[in-house]
């Protein structure tokens, strides 16, 4: 850990909140001379201070220890880029469209890698005038279900949760005219708790 970087870190995030050296003493139980010190990189605050630091801040730990934080390139918005996430533990579903770090339940999470459908995970759309009718050749059982649908065009998505036990089949209204059929203005993914995401 280096403690200049963390230092400098440290008076960074004091600054964004507009606090004093005081006030992140009182709020720590310190005095501000031992925030003075950090900030100077004389010192390292002690591990059991972290989570406390941590949630004062609203900064990772992990963060803090490094002593840096790299923002993202701006995002431009583009849903088409949207990435998924799937807590293994308690099945929480998160999408982001930039570069994060994603964790849950104490875990980092990958992005899913979204693969062609397969014979065994088809979607089968009935076209309306105004809404799309999906199906899917796929049963919903409680250790073998989709769990989510996500109709993605480039200015908005649209995310059905799905239960076991539940038909599998979704109605979708049409969105700012793109065409499920056509890859370009439009895409469908879902989630199979066991074999990951797929796509049309």
């Amino acid at each position: 850990m280096d403690s200049q970087k963390v230092g400098s870190l440290l008076l960074r995030l004091r600054k964004e909140k507009g606090m004093t050296q005081k006030q992140i003493g009182d709020r720590l139980n310190l005095s501000d001379k031992t925030i003075s010190k950090w900030e100077r990189g004389l010192g390292c605050p002690d591990i059991s201070l972290l989570r406390e630091l941590s949630d004062l801040f609203q900064v990772d730990i992990e963060k803090i220890l490094e002593g840096d934080l790299v923002s993202n390139a701006i995002d431009t918005g583009n849903f088409k880029r949207t990435s998924f996430y799937v807590c293994p533990v308690c099945n929480n579903i998160i999408s982001n469209t930039g570069d994060a770090s994603i964790s849950c339940c104490g875990r980092r999470l990958k992005a899913l890698t979204a693969k062609p459908a397969d014979e065994m995970h088809q979607a089968y759309i009935e076209e309306t005038e105004d809404e799309y009718y999906i199906t899917f050749s796929h049963e919903m059982k409680k250790d073998h279900y989709l769990s989510f649908v996500a109709y993605v065009m480039s200015d908005r998505t649209l995310l059905v949760k799905l239960y076991p036990e539940q038909q599998a089949s979704v109605r979708l209204p049409k969105l700012g005219g793109g065409k499920l059929q056509h890859r370009d203005n439009a895409r469908l993914y879902y989630y199979c708790s066991r074999h990951g995401l797929w796509f049309i």
